[in-house]
């Protein structure tokens, strides 16, 4: 059993289960699979469910005693009760990327304490990098399986805001007029379209300066990306500025809209 007090191992711990959680999720990603859809019409393919169970078999062996909040388990109706801290899990994020191919899709694990992501990692394996986040923010090469070994990788950080303005990330799948609107409002420059919560990594590691999202998300969508950020520098607040909160457990976890900010912004 681990403690959750060096954010870094937690960080680092949840990078070995994405890294093992991948060997399965690539064997379905390089086979000829099929798609389904569950109740909320969204997509599910066997990928997500294989990993998941992996994940939360690793998570119970390193953190027994914090529950797990898992979106293929509360998708067939597991409500786990949560508390101070908990763990968020989505284990394929960017299913539509997944299953376009494209390689944009990452497994995200995040632990919350106090409705705040401390610790978290995002991994893209099919482009074999990662991202981990505690007290620092890391990212670099891995393929699927492979262990993580902090050495490997490099720090990283936010960028200053460009004087010649902000880039702005955006989802592939779902911009829209208010996210456009934004762009134009803060001075955006270039925009950048990616999937996944590969967006927030961008803004973590200084390819772009900003993410607005006003479309619905879940929070298993966006723990681990927003440890990264915060490790790496950054913020989320919502559109008026506010803390961005996790644990909303009345809303079953569904989050409103937020603006992921590089620093100096």
């Amino acid at each position: 059993m681990l403690s959750t007090t060096d954010k870094d191992v937690v960080a680092f711990e949840f990078a070995r289960i994405c890294s093992l959680a991948a060997i399965a999720i690539m064997d379905v990603y390089n086979s000829d699979f099929d798609a389904r859809t569950k109740d909320d019409k969204s997509p599910v393919t066997d990928a997500d469910e294989a990993a998941e169970k992996i994940i939360l078999a690793e998570l119970r062996k390193s953190f027994p005693d914090i529950p797990v909040l898992a979106e293929e388990s509360f998708s067939n109706g597991f409500r786990p009760e949560i508390g101070a801290a908990f763990i968020l899990v989505d284990p394929v994020d960017g299913t539509r990327e997944f299953i376009n191919k494209n390689g944009e899709f990452t497994v995200n694990i995040a632990l919350i304490e106090d409705r705040r992501p401390t610790a978290g990692c995002v991994y893209a394996p099919a482009k074999e990098r990662i991202f981990v986040g505690g007290k620092s923010a890391w990212a670099g090469p891995l393929k699927a399986g492979e262990p993580v070994e902090r050495d490997t990788l490099t720090l990283i950080n936010t960028r200053p805001s460009p004087k010649a303005g902000m880039t702005a990330v955006m989802s592939r799948s779902h911009a829209d007029e208010k996210t456009l609107a934004f762009a134009d409002d803060h001075g955006v420059v270039e925009k950048i379209s990616a999937g996944s919560s590969l967006k927030f990594c961008l803004v973590a590691e200084g390819n772009a300066d900003v993410y607005p999202r006003f479309g619905p998300t879940k929070e298993w969508d966006t723990g681990a990306g927003h440890a990264v950020l915060n490790a790496a520098g950054g913020r989320i607040t919502t559109p008026e500025g506010e803390e961005f909160l996790y644990a909303k457990e009345a809303v079953e976890y569904l989050n409103g809209s937020f603006i992921a900010w590089g620093c100096d912004i």
